[in-house]
């Protein structure tokens, strides 16, 4: 997401659009646009395998130069193939076999001209030269690039954020969410007296004098934007989680002079592991093992390489965005991003019109974290407290092929419909199950909306298609409209896509009872002896209205 959540600066006096600009609506879309966004005809001929990025960081330039080696199989015969990266950076030269070969640059997608013939099956690498000063991130991480700061002691504290703007903002990839690379290698040369950390496992450093070069591997598929760098002084510790796949090594970096701290602080770490693996099933990226990394920024999902920057608070910098008090019970950037671990880095959509896998199943796991806690009504009034933030002006699908998420919406109202699906499942330990499947089905894949949904609808026994579509492609919210005259509950739904007819927990008298609300009214008899009070259970996202007349 990885970013943060956006919604968030609702609370800070911004609208989610505002704060993210990648949000702001667009009814026309450019070439740039399609070439970004869409699996193009120089995309799709090769499956990508493995990459070697190979980057210098010069942090008192504010300059960065290196190569990316990039393997592939050639599914189709094709001579062009498209490499994205983006200005101000610039590719100095291309080859293959140790040939250079000619590129047609297109704004930030680039075509190389092949010259060894492409066929079927075989497997080939380029590699490709870049430099540049790389966009500077002015608030990462909603705008992505280079945090270039300063710690406390005035060394350099560098980091890259760049989730909805794309990877190529900073090295040279096959920038699409729909080919992740199967393994990779990070290379990363900073001066002597900093360190780097990125993602999977660190093999070597070596020592170049007046730079050390940090070599990491990574053992896992990965997607483009989870690839990360940050450089700063850092200090390390580490631990075991004895987790459902055995030991995972659990290791921290942070500024120096924040070690006693963040020992202390992220004791939030294991015990989100602990409940994660307990709702999704195993860490997915044992292999390479968890890392918590400060930042010189909020944070980010960067997979086995989440980065912190919430200055060791609870909450959300502080703050409790529920309003509820448990949003207080624990610090959000370490539960929210490493949620995502399950839902972006192990599970990871297609199109980022459909963010909203991402970010609302990751939304609601800080539900799932307070549930495991503190227990089920907890964590129901810190979801249901979050609707306030929600907006219901665009809608949570984005625009496809065009590098267009939905609304800000995917968060809090995705997280509340996930909660409504919990009730209508009416079987909490099935929905564990169907968690815990659900990251064991699609375990290193990227997906769309229509398979997440085909799962839900089956291992629910629910046709969910009007459910989905009324949460995720409408903006508004369904409404009961009801009364009781004559002894008789008149009820039925408004402002639904055709086919809604969720069924609803209610109460009479404080008795729970289920009703099966359609466009059409239905009626329900009511015992005279009763006092006839209603009450619609707050755990379904609806509104409610007592004005249905007869």
């Amino acid at each position: 997401m990885k970013k943060i959540i956006l919604i968030f600066f609702l609370f800070l006096g911004f609208s989610s659009a505002k704060a993210q600009g990648l949000l702001s609506e667009r009814s026309k879309y450019t070439k740039q646009d399609t070439l970004r966004g869409s699996i193009t005809p120089e995309r799709i001929w090769w499956d990508l395998t493995y990459y070697h990025l190979d980057v210098e960081v010069k942090p008192d330039d504010k300059f960065i130069s290196g190569k990316n080696t990039i393997k592939y199989t050639v599914l189709k015969e094709n001579q062009t193939l498209q490499v994205d990266l983006q200005a101000p950076l610039s590719i100095t030269k291309v080859t293959q076999d140790g040939k250079e070969l000619k590129v047609i640059h297109d704004g930030n997608a680039h075509f190389v001209k092949l010259i060894k013939k492409q066929e079927i099956g075989n497997k080939e690498s380029i590699v490709v030269y870049y430099e540049g000063n790389p966009k500077e991130a002015i608030r990462a991480p909603w705008d992505g690039g280079f945090s270039w700061k300063k710690d406390k002691n005035g060394k350099h504290f560098v980091a890259t954020s760049c989730q909805g703007l794309g990877a190529s903002v900073w090295w040279p990839c096959k920038d699409h969410m729909y080919d992740e690379v199967e393994n990779m290698r990070i290379s990363v040369t900073v001066p002597k007296n900093l360190m780097d950390i990125s993602n999977g496992r660190l093999e070597s450093v070596v020592d170049n004098g007046t730079t050390k070069t940090y070599n990491w591997y990574v053992n896992n598929p990965i997607n483009n934007y989870g690839v990360n760098v940050n450089i700063g002084d850092y200090a390390h510790f580490s631990e075991v989680f004895k987790g459902e796949k055995g030991d995972l090594d659990m290791d921290y970096y942070v500024l120096k002079y924040n070690l006693e701290k963040a020992k202390e602080h992220f004791k939030d770490a294991p015990k989100m592991m602990k409940a994660f693996e307990h709702w999704f099933g195993p860490y997915p990226f044992y292999e390479d093992g968890f890392k918590l990394v400060e930042v010189p920024y909020l944070g980010m999902e960067h997979q086995s390489s989440v980065t912190y920057g919430n200055k060791y608070k609870k909450g959300y910098l502080g703050r409790d965005l529920s309003g509820t008090g448990w949003g207080l019970k624990f610090d959000f950037i370490i539960i929210h991003e490493s949620g995502h671990e399950w839902f972006a880095n192990n599970i990871t959509n297609k199109d980022i019109a459909d963010m909203w896998i991402h970010e609302s199943f990751t939304n609601y796991s800080e539900n799932l974290f307070l549930d495991y806690y503190y227990g089920k009504k907890a964590a129901s009034e810190y979801v249901i407290g979050t609707r306030k933030a929600i907006e219901n002006k665009a809608t949570i699908i984005g625009t496809y092929n065009v590098n267009k998420e939905g609304s800000g919406d995917m968060y809090y109202k995705g997280g509340n419909l996930l909660h409504t699906l919990r009730q209508l499942v009416n079987n909490d330990e099935k929905w564990r199950m169907i968690l815990r499947k659900m990251n064991k089905v699609f375990y290193h894949q990227t997906v769309t909306t229509q398979q997440i949904e085909s799962f839900l609808s089956k291992e629910t026994s629910m046709d969910l298609t009007p459910f989905f579509n009324q949460y995720l492609r409408d903006i508004r919210i369904p409404t009961l409209e009801y009364s009781i005259k004559n002894n008789t509950l008149s009820y039925r739904w408004t402002n639904v896509v055709d086919g809604f007819e969720m069924p609803l927990r209610i109460f009479i008298d404080d008795e729970p009872k289920w009703i099966y609300p359609a466009s059409e009214k239905k009626e329900l008899p009511l015992s005279s002896q009763q006092k006839q009070q209603f009450e619609v259970d707050k755990n379904f996202y609806v509104e409610v209205e007592n004005n249905l007349k007869k």
